[in-house]
């Protein structure tokens, strides 16, 4: 839900909010972010965890982030995200201040508050920036829809169930039941 609108907010104002305070910029609106809760923290560290272990174990050159962690999609101070999860394999894109430009692979935990900003507007915003993988996991359906931006747009739906075979390494294959009771 953004945020009470004053004015066309900007990457000053981002960098500049209350410490505590987390929200991402999107076209000069300010959507502030609710505390996420358990079940979406354990998947984080879950996913964050299992990604980053296949990169060490294949001595890959990606990196993963968990949030908080700010991702300027466009490199041009008008979108700032913090993905739940995001995988840049370019390092020249990392910088002290997080991602400058769309990271290769973005996971997204939604929730109720955050399902219309995860299935529309950032969809748009991360297949035009560049994003090459997009999945969104919901803790209460239990399905994972995953997006492969390259090529021809692919969009398929998983239960937590399914292994599923990730598009950006051809040797990863996750099933989202395993991290849950």
């Amino acid at each position: 839900m953004p945020l009470p609108q004053k004015q066309v907010y900007t990457s000053e104002d981002y960098w500049n909010l209350p410490d505590g305070q987390r929200a991402e910029l999107i076209d000069g609106k300010l959507y502030a972010m609710a505390p996420p809760n358990r079940i979406h923290q354990k998947l984080i560290m879950e996913l964050t965890s299992v990604i980053h272990n296949h990169i060490k174990n294949k001595s890959g050159s990606c990196e993963v982030y968990p949030a908080p962690f700010a991702v300027n999609l466009n490199s041009n101070d008008k979108v700032w995200v913090e993905p739940d999860i995001s995988v840049i394999c370019d390092k020249d894109k990392l910088s002290d201040r997080g991602c400058e430009g769309a990271p290769d692979w973005i996971i997204e935990i939604t929730s109720p508050s955050t399902s219309r900003m995860d299935y529309s507007i950032k969809l748009f915003k991360y297949r035009t920036a560049g994003v090459r993988e997009y999945w969104i996991v919901n803790p209460i359906t239990k399905i994972v829809q995953t997006y492969c931006f390259e090529g021809e747009d692919d969009s398929c739906q998983h239960t937590f169930d399914d292994p599923i075979q990730t598009h950006i390494f051809d040797d990863l294959t996750i099933k989202i039941s395993d991290f849950l009771p």
